[in-house]
């Protein structure tokens, strides 16, 4: 049942309407210019404002002729602005609908046949006007959780509101939880007790649980970032991504979900709450949840890692001295940290992060198979090959054969052979990259590119420097492995031969194979139209004889040039 019909119960009808003449003006009555009394630390969005010929202002001249004094009407959800705002906003609007129309039910009502006039025997007596008690109508917000009452008075001599009346009619309502009693003990005896909007009930709202969380006490994302000190130096140290963990340490711990908390409306209906949701431990490689399921713990010692999905503790090569003949090549699914230097014609190859404390000197090979920091340096002699699958972190670079797939940061560049699918960052230090050949898929930044004496120098950008290196690398493969088995092709039959050759053959198979298939890697890689020309090289100066490369397109700097940028516009090399 609706409120107007509710309301409708409660009224009697006598009639016809007043006549048109007789209608009451209200703005005359109220005085058109006079403002309405608002409370100035009521907030704007909570107070409901009706026109000056609106049924409750009809309402309230009514009262105030037949009883006197009267404050006026005050429409306000929310007059202690402790309710949400968005919710008064929406409910603002329907109690300016539910008003409109219990208004003008109760006018209608009140009138009744006042003003007409009725025969009683031979003489004519003018219609009395209908005996109305007060009127309790109640609001509910859409959510059912809060419920407002306005009343309206007695007419015709009727019944004031009193405690009673009020408990009753909520009780009709269905208005069981939350009362404000003592406003309901006390509303009967209030000077603003019709015509004045009250939160008379409110309900208790539900709390959703709160979801298991993970406390993580290493963290997931490493962060790559060097410190340049006042002198422009970088302390490559300070630069270990190895994070040790002990056996029994814990990684990470589950606060657990908490349970909803229901909540009830204002006609004692209950509001289910939901239960917060329950995450998993990210138990990887060498991790272990204790006994109780709250904790994950290293199950032995070495390097916390979290691979995307899981925390995996990865074992760690700890060389106290360099590698050499002490230690022999190095082959390690884990990470290495040397603290000393890789000697000349030894190897280091680790699955994870590599550390190198001091230099890798000329003729040694090595490849991590994930970041590499060399504190001091790489000093090669044109056969040192170091490859790196994300970034390399290193003092300087000299006569060695490069490979970066990610991004690589060093102080300087000489004579380097360098292949990088990310960026080069040769800025601090002296910043210098100064003969042989450098080349980046995204962007090259340095102080000084080449020297003043016109060292040949060539930067390159864009394309697929790592794809194009294996291939380069595969290329020579296959050219001494074609050496090797004419020789053994030339030699007399013999086991030994026939076992060589069958070995041979077999590594010069798998060598084409890989060939063809960094071939059409390189022939089926499209390069979106966004990023095509996005490659740059930006440095402080470049040196004339400089040569700057985008694919096949070259130019050769014939000047210095300073602040220098050099990029791909409509297929053209520009340098600014």
């Amino acid at each position: 049942m609706s409120i107007k019909d509710k309301l409708t119960s409660f009224l009697q009808s006598f009639g016809a309407k007043r006549p048109e003449e007789e209608e009451i003006n209200v703005e005359q009555e109220l005085g058109a210019e006079e403002p309405l009394e608002v409370p100035i630390n009521m907030a704007e969005e909570a107070l409901l404002e009706l026109p000056r010929d609106h049924s409750m202002y009809r309402l309230y001249e009514r009262r105030r002729t037949e009883s006197g004094m009267l404050p006026k009407p005050r429409i306000c959800l929310d007059e202690e602005e402790e309710l949400p705002l968005d919710m008064v906003k929406k409910e603002r609007n329907r109690l300016r609908s539910v008003l409109n129309s219990a208004c003008t039910a109760r006018w209608k009502e009140a009138r009744g046949n006042e003003g007409r006039r009725r025969k009683k025997g031979e003489e004519e007596e003018e219609e009395k006007p209908p005996v109305l008690d007060a009127l309790p109508l109640y609001f509910l917000s859409a959510d059912k959780l809060y419920a407002w009452v306005i009343i309206f008075p007695p007419t015709g001599g009727g019944k004031e509101i009193s405690r009673e009346m009020l408990y009753w009619t909520m009780k009709e309502q269905g208005i069981l939880y939350g009362v404000d009693t003592r406003l309901a003990d006390h509303l009967h005896r209030e000077d603003r007790r019709y015509f004045t909007l009250y939160l008379i009930a409110r309900g208790k709202p539900a709390f959703d649980g709160k979801n298991g969380n993970i406390v993580d006490y290493f963290p997931r994302v490493i962060e790559r970032i060097l410190e340049i000190d006042e002198y422009d130096q970088v302390d490559y140290t300070a630069l270990n991504m190895i994070r040790n963990v002990k056996e029994g340490q814990e990684i990470c711990r589950l606060i657990l979900p908490t349970e909803g908390e229901p909540g009830r409306t204002v006609l004692d209906q209950e509001i289910p709450a939901k239960s917060g949701k329950a995450v998993s431990l990210p138990q990887g490689r060498n991790t272990e949840i204790s006994e109780d399921g709250i904790t994950l713990v290293a199950s032995i010692d070495g390097h916390v890692e979290f691979n995307g999905r899981s925390f995996q503790v990865k074992p760690v090569l700890d060389i106290q001295g360099n590698v050499d003949y002490s230690t022999g090549d190095i082959n390690f699914l884990g990470d290495v940290n040397i603290q000393g230097d890789v000697l000349s014609g030894f190897e280091v190859r680790a699955m994870g992060n590599i550390h190198v404390g001091g230099v890798i000197e000329a003729g040694s090979i090595v490849e991590a198979g994930g970041d590499l920091v060399v504190v001091k340096g790489i000093l090669g002699d044109g056969s040192t090959v170091v490859r790196s699958q994300k970034c390399i972190f290193t003092k300087y670079i000299e006569n060695a054969t490069i490979y970066v797939k990610e991004n690589l940061q060093t102080d300087c560049i000489v004579n380097g052979s360098v292949y990088c699918d990310g960026e080069i960052v040769v800025r601090s230090g002296r910043g210098s990259i100064i003969g042989g050949s450098t080349w980046a898929a995204k962007a090259i930044n340095a102080r000084v590119v080449g020297s003043m004496s016109e060292c040949k120098t060539m930067v390159s950008m864009g394309g697929l420097p790592c794809t194009s290196f294996e291939r380069d690398m595969t290329t020579q493969e296959i050219e001494e492995l074609e050496q090797e088995l004419e020789k053994l092709e030339n030699q007399l039959d013999s086991p030994v031969r026939e076992s060589l050759l069958s070995k041979t053959r077999m590594k010069l198979s798998v060598a084409e194979l890989k060939r063809k298939q960094l071939e059409a890697e390189m022939s089926n890689t499209k390069v979106p139209p966004g990023e095509k020309d996005s490659a740059r090289m930006e440095c402080g100066i470049a040196y004339a004889g400089t040569e700057i490369r985008f694919g096949e397109e070259m130019v050769r700097l014939r000047h210095d040039s300073r602040q220098c940028i050099a990029k791909m516009i409509h297929g053209e090399i520009v340098v600014m």
